[in-house]
């Protein structure tokens, strides 16, 4: 049976048992999808994860949300590349440009009009020729025909965005979701895994010997303590210098013992009772916090979509994005880290302004004034957007390299790729 025309077959030319098992593979893994999320639901509810458990919610809302996009451009193909713009706009902020020279060169395939001149515009990922001779025009450059490149052809304009270029897109936002979902795991494992360190330091924390080691009872200098000979120095009071060391102290032992201690002695003494000390464990609370954050980052919020807009539109050509683009989460990420080992520095020096000598174990006290805008939390949603903006590179590359090849003009040399994958 013959073809369909350029659309292929429809369905009305396809074989039924075709159409069916198609199908069935289809909701076949859709129900197994489904009942693979309710069985990790009910192992966590089994578990008492009840942060988790939200989690798990709101990672289904997030895939509900992805079908309803898929729907929409599923439905909206049609009607959206039959939308006509100018040559003219149609031109503007290519992802993918080159332009024109005097001749071939190496690497650079062309046509030429007989004059000796070349044009090639490579237009996302495919080098597409056109020519400024007489009745030829932009339009050729457009990349899968169909009736809404041919109804603009006729009215001497392009479509807004072709029938390929969407179901591209639609590829993309799924591969950002799932990026997204993996960064998520990934970081909270690995936050996980040093957190199991932390065990054996509160295990010491309950012990005789550590009781006796910390005599409430005892006078000592606060810059004497363990947590003062570390963070009251000379230049703990000059703005500048301590966020210089502070800089350089959170990539060796970013949570020494010796912080641990103090922390959540600190924390004991302001939420529970003295004689907690030796039976509340620290180390879950801070990994049920973990689990309560988590909620927080694994979802998308329309901001975060925002952004992902954002970076869509900044991947033009002349703008060199892959320069500049992924070091924005380096440099967030730095700046947050800096800002926590500048948090705990700035607690010891208000247990020093309280006096010189101090009584049993420094007790730090933890406040809002010393984040910035006097909001804890604000550090969490920059975490979030730099964990969105890390599996953003990422799924920009993935998607890239499958739509387009590993060398594609989003790719066009080795630096990129290292930028972007490293600096993820």
């Amino acid at each position: 049976m013959a073809g369909g025309g350029k659309g292929g077959r429809s369905l009305e030319e396809t074989p039924t048992w075709a159409v069916a098992v198609v199908c069935f593979l289809l909701v076949l893994v859709s129900i197994l999808i489904e009942h693979s999320i309710h069985l990790v639901g009910q192992w966590l509810t089994k578990k008492h994860k009840r942060a988790l458990c939200e989690a798990l919610e709101k990672l289904k809302s997030e895939l509900m949300l992805l079908g309803f996009i898929s729907l929409l451009l599923t439905v909206g193909q049609a009607p959206l590349s039959e939308i006509c713009i100018s040559e003219r706009l149609g031109r503007t902020m290519l992802p993918c440009v080159k332009e024109k020279t005097s001749g071939n060169k190496e690497g650079f395939k062309g046509s030429d009009d007989g004059e000796g001149k070349v044009y090639n515009d490579e237009v996302v990922g495919r080098k597409l020729l056109w020519s400024e001779a007489p009745g030829v025009d932009f339009r050729r450059i457009l990349a899968g025909g169909g009736g809404g490149s041919d109804k603009c052809a006729r009215r001497g304009k392009v479509p807004l965005i072709s029938s390929k270029a969407i179901s591209q897109l639609h590829y993309f936002i799924f591969v950002l979701a799932v990026s997204h979902v993996m960064y998520c795991i990934a970081t909270m494992a690995l936050g996980r895994a040093k957190m199991k360190r932390w065990k054996l330091w509160e295990k010491e924390c309950q012990t005789m010997e550590y009781q006796l080691s910390h005599d409430p009872q005892r006078f000592r200098f606060a810059r004497e303590t363990t947590f003062g000979r570390r963070h009251l120095h000379f230049w703990s009071r000059t703005p500048v210098l301590i966020w210089i060391v502070c800089f350089f102290r959170q990539f060796v032992r970013s949570v020494p013992k010796v912080d641990y201690q103090t922390l959540r002695h600190g924390f004991i003494m302001a939420h529970l009772a003295p004689y907690s000390t030796k039976r509340f464990d620290f180390q879950k609370y801070i990994k049920r916090s973990l689990e309560e954050d988590f909620k927080v980052v694994v979802g998308i919020s329309p901001i975060i979509w925002l952004f992902a807009v954002l970076f869509l539109l900044f991947y033009t050509h002349g703008w060199y994005s892959y320069y500049w683009l992924p070091f924005i989460p380096l440099f967030i990420i730095l700046l947050v880290g800096t800002k926590l080992q500048v948090v705990v520095t700035r607690m010891g020096l208000e247990i020093q302004g309280d006096g010189d000598v101090i009584k049993g174990v420094p007790v730090v006290r933890p406040a809002d004034h010393l984040f910035w805008f006097n909001r804890p939390r604000l550090i969490l949603y920059i975490i979030h957007f730099v964990l969105f903006q890390n599996a953003f590179q990422l799924a920009f590359f993935v998607w890239a390299w499958y739509e387009f090849g590993l060398r594609s003009c989003f790719h066009e040399n080795k630096g990129d790729i290292i930028i972007r994958l490293s600096m993820g």
